[in-house]
């Protein structure tokens, strides 16, 4: 009896020195911002511009944002027909953090792209005008996965192609974000290029059953922000109120990302889109020096996905990096 006890004394003891150091590594384990190299409790945000590519006045708001630093980082629309204008920007600016907004839908009534690679060679992601459709559910209901991640690949090889030094990947209308299978297309493509890619954070993809996507990318080591911030100001009106709370609510310790969609309020992109006066008035915000000045007084540090790349692909800090590369 003696040695019963003994050895179920033993075994405990054991059981409560493994636990602990399981515990101890779990609490020293270093989060996102101290891998890249800031101190444990810094504010750290991307700020990314999507759709670059759209169009010509979505193209040059985005890089007026991006030399001024009133974004940190942008993801182009490879499909889109001034996806070639948005190369020259780019080579012009090589300083950009320039990422894949991978791209699956069409959606303005008068303006539409179709698939890099051609409607014979992906149907099931085409309306009969050869055109993406025009709405995530309708790509659920039509797209065969095989031909999605064959045109998401072809996206991203067609901007390395073109001399894009891609930083990471996003989803257009978080077509490959929303649904299961897709995400988990989404985050093998990442791994597979090496890439960084923009997810939602742990908390609200674990009220949509979605946490394992999380656990799935950090085991890969695909990196990702921890927390993503979406929506937009409910009028044009409340656009500097709307977003200084919302940069107010940076936390610590934390990678966090926005995103805009920068334009300029010309006749173009009037007749391109519906959000015309939301592109340009998130345009004018972000690149304003008080804006700049905002973010610095609310100890927020900016980067963009390069640091994330780095990191994900040497295994340690980028040198730091001002973003913002001309006074204008």
């Amino acid at each position: 009896m003696r040695n019963n006890v003994v050895f179920a004394l033993s075994f405990i003891t054991l059981f409560a020195i493994i636990f602990s150091s399981f515990a101890q590594n779990a609490q020293t384990k270093p989060s996102l911002v101290e891998r890249l190299g800031f101190p444990p409790n810094t504010k750290l945000l991307i700020i990314n511009a999507d759709d670059f590519g759209m169009n010509h006045s979505t193209n040059t708001a985005t890089i007026r944002a991006l030399r001024v630093g009133g974004v940190s980082s942008t993801t182009v629309m490879v499909p889109c027909p001034w996806f070639m204008e948005a190369v020259k920007l780019v080579k012009e600016n090589p300083q950009a953090s320039v990422g894949v907004h991978t791209t699956l839908t069409s959606e303005w009534g008068h303006y539409k792209w179709g698939p890099v690679l051609g409607r014979t060679a992906v149907p099931s992601l085409c309306t009969d005008m050869g055109y993406f459709h025009s709405d995530v559910p309708f790509v659920y209901l039509n797209a065969k996965p095989e031909e999605v991640e064959k045109e998401v690949r072809a996206q991203i090889d067609k901007a390395l192609l073109a001399g894009i030094d891609v930083t990471h990947i996003d989803s257009h209308m978080g077509t490959l974000q929303y649904a299961p299978g897709y995400h988990e297309i989404y985050i093998k493509i990442a791994k597979d290029y090496n890439l960084p890619c923009r997810m939602a954070g742990r908390e609200l993809m674990k009220k949509y059953g979605g946490e394992y996507l999380i656990d799935k990318a950090d085991e890969l080591g695909v990196l990702h922000p921890d927390e993503l911030f979406m929506d937009d100001p409910p009028t044009i009106e409340a656009t500097e109120s709307w977003w200084k709370e919302r940069l107010a609510q940076i936390p610590e310790g934390k990678v966090s990302e926005i995103y805009i969609h920068c334009g300029e309020l010309t006749p173009e992109m009037k007749a391109t889109t519906g959000s015309a006066g939301r592109r340009a008035a998130d345009t004018d915000f972000f690149c304003k020096p008080e804006t700049r000045e905002y973010i610095k007084s609310l100890g927020i540090e900016l980067i963009s996905y390069k640091e994330l790349r780095y990191l994900q692909r040497e295994g340690k800090p980028m040198p730091r990096v001002q973003y913002g590369w001309a006074n204008e």
